[in-house]
Protein backbone atom coordinates (compact mmCIF):
# COMPACT_ATOMS: atom_id res chain seq x y z
CA UNK A 1 0.00 0.00 0.00
CA UNK A 2 1.53 3.47 -0.82
CA UNK A 3 1.28 6.51 1.60
CA UNK A 4 -0.34 9.09 0.83
CA UNK A 5 0.69 12.91 0.06
CA UNK A 6 -0.43 15.75 1.58
CA UNK A 7 -0.22 19.50 0.90
CA UNK A 8 -0.57 22.51 1.97
CA UNK A 9 -2.71 23.99 0.45
CA UNK A 10 -3.90 28.48 0.72
CA UNK A 11 -7.64 28.79 1.48
CA UNK A 12 -8.50 30.99 -1.55
CA UNK A 13 -7.25 27.99 -3.51
CA UNK A 14 -10.16 25.69 -2.42
CA UNK A 15 -13.19 24.95 -4.35
CA UNK A 16 -16.45 26.16 -3.02
CA UNK A 17 -17.09 22.60 -1.72
CA UNK A 18 -14.42 21.92 -0.24
CA UNK A 19 -14.23 25.26 2.18
CA UNK A 20 -17.85 24.75 2.93
CA UNK A 21 -16.93 21.48 3.70
CA UNK A 22 -14.37 22.84 6.35
CA UNK A 23 -17.54 25.44 7.75
CA UNK A 24 -19.86 21.87 8.09
CA UNK A 25 -16.83 20.09 10.25
CA UNK A 26 -16.20 23.52 12.40
CA UNK A 27 -20.18 23.50 12.80
CA UNK A 28 -19.78 19.69 14.05
CA UNK A 29 -16.71 19.87 15.78
CA UNK A 30 -17.39 23.25 17.85
CA UNK A 31 -20.89 21.16 19.47
CA UNK A 32 -23.21 24.00 19.41
CA UNK A 33 -24.30 21.81 16.12
CA UNK A 34 -25.30 18.06 16.11
CA UNK A 35 -26.06 16.57 13.05
CA UNK A 36 -24.40 16.36 10.44
CA UNK A 37 -28.13 17.47 7.93
CA UNK A 38 -28.15 20.36 10.17
CA UNK A 39 -24.74 21.39 10.01
CA UNK A 40 -24.56 20.71 5.90
CA UNK A 41 -27.90 22.81 5.28
CA UNK A 42 -25.92 25.87 7.21
CA UNK A 43 -22.76 25.60 5.32
CA UNK A 44 -24.83 25.63 2.47
CA UNK A 45 -23.46 21.87 0.74
CA UNK A 46 -25.04 18.48 0.03
CA UNK A 47 -24.62 15.64 2.03
CA UNK A 48 -22.79 13.82 -0.88
CA UNK A 49 -20.79 16.91 -1.05
CA UNK A 50 -19.70 16.96 2.55
CA UNK A 51 -18.93 12.84 2.74
CA UNK A 52 -16.78 12.72 -0.17
CA UNK A 53 -14.33 15.81 1.56
CA UNK A 54 -15.11 15.15 5.03
CA UNK A 55 -11.80 12.37 5.68
CA UNK A 56 -9.54 14.31 3.46
CA UNK A 57 -9.74 17.94 4.25
CA UNK A 58 -8.63 19.31 7.43
CA UNK A 59 -7.74 23.03 9.01
CA UNK A 60 -3.83 23.21 8.96
CA UNK A 61 -3.96 23.81 12.40
CA UNK A 62 -5.59 20.83 13.51
CA UNK A 63 -2.73 18.74 11.42
CA UNK A 64 -0.61 19.84 13.23
CA UNK A 65 -1.74 19.69 16.69
CA UNK A 66 0.14 16.78 19.00
CA UNK A 67 2.58 17.26 16.75
CA UNK A 68 6.24 18.52 16.23
CA UNK A 69 6.63 22.25 14.70
CA UNK A 70 9.29 24.88 13.81
CA UNK A 71 9.39 28.21 14.26
CA UNK A 72 11.98 30.91 12.87
CA UNK A 73 12.23 33.48 14.80
CA UNK A 74 14.43 37.05 14.91
CA UNK A 75 14.86 38.05 18.13
CA UNK A 76 16.86 41.73 19.22
CA UNK A 77 19.89 40.83 21.42
CA UNK A 78 18.99 41.97 24.83
CA UNK A 79 19.54 40.09 28.08
CA UNK A 80 16.83 38.09 29.06
CA UNK A 81 15.44 37.98 26.01
CA UNK A 82 15.63 34.16 25.22
CA UNK A 83 14.29 33.20 28.66
CA UNK A 84 11.33 35.69 27.96
CA UNK A 85 10.43 33.80 24.68
CA UNK A 86 10.69 30.37 26.18
CA UNK A 87 8.45 31.03 29.36
CA UNK A 88 6.15 32.61 27.11
CA UNK A 89 6.21 29.05 25.14
CA UNK A 90 5.99 27.25 28.26
CA UNK A 91 2.71 29.02 29.43
CA UNK A 92 1.12 27.53 26.68
CA UNK A 93 1.73 24.23 27.62
CA UNK A 94 4.33 23.24 24.67
CA UNK A 95 7.94 21.31 25.04
CA UNK A 96 10.72 23.56 23.42
CA UNK A 97 12.44 20.22 21.96
CA UNK A 98 15.71 22.26 20.45
CA UNK A 99 16.94 25.52 20.29
CA UNK A 100 19.36 26.87 17.43
CA UNK A 101 21.13 30.65 17.97
CA UNK A 102 23.07 32.12 15.78
CA UNK A 103 25.20 34.37 17.00
CA UNK A 104 23.99 37.81 17.17
CA UNK A 105 24.78 40.30 14.82
CA UNK A 106 23.93 44.30 14.87
CA UNK A 107 21.66 43.70 17.54
CA UNK A 108 19.54 41.06 16.45
CA UNK A 109 19.64 36.93 16.42
CA UNK A 110 17.83 34.56 14.73
CA UNK A 111 16.70 31.74 16.59
CA UNK A 112 15.21 28.10 15.06
CA UNK A 113 12.86 26.16 17.89
CA UNK A 114 11.50 22.85 17.72
CA UNK A 115 8.50 22.15 19.76
CA UNK A 116 6.08 19.23 20.51
CA UNK A 117 2.82 21.25 20.80
CA UNK A 118 0.54 18.37 21.72
CA UNK A 119 0.44 19.13 25.62
CA UNK A 120 -0.59 22.59 24.84
CA UNK A 121 -3.16 24.25 26.25
CA UNK A 122 -4.16 26.59 23.07
CA UNK A 123 -4.41 26.28 19.27
CA UNK A 124 -1.28 27.19 17.24
CA UNK A 125 -2.81 30.48 16.07
CA UNK A 126 -2.91 31.64 19.25
CA UNK A 127 0.57 29.95 20.18
CA UNK A 128 2.02 32.27 17.51
CA UNK A 129 0.13 35.41 18.81
CA UNK A 130 1.93 35.02 22.09
CA UNK A 131 5.40 34.48 20.38
CA UNK A 132 4.42 37.49 18.59
CA UNK A 133 3.91 40.24 21.59
CA UNK A 134 6.64 38.84 23.43
CA UNK A 135 9.20 42.81 23.22
CA UNK A 136 12.39 41.36 22.19
CA UNK A 137 10.57 39.03 18.74
CA UNK A 138 10.55 40.94 15.71
CA UNK A 139 9.52 38.12 13.41
CA UNK A 140 8.19 34.66 13.75
CA UNK A 141 7.25 32.16 10.79
CA UNK A 142 6.12 28.42 11.07
CA UNK A 143 8.77 27.09 8.69
CA UNK A 144 8.08 22.97 9.21
CA UNK A 145 5.96 19.97 11.25
CA UNK A 146 6.55 16.72 11.63
CA UNK A 147 3.02 15.02 10.92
Amino acid sequence: MSRKQFYLVREDMLTDAMQKTLNAKALLDSGKIKKINEAVTIAGLSRSAFYKYKDGIFPFNTMVKEKIITLSINLVDRSGTLSQLLQKIAETGANVLTINQTIPLQGRAHITLSIDTSPMKIDLDELMEQVEVVDSVEKVELVGSGF
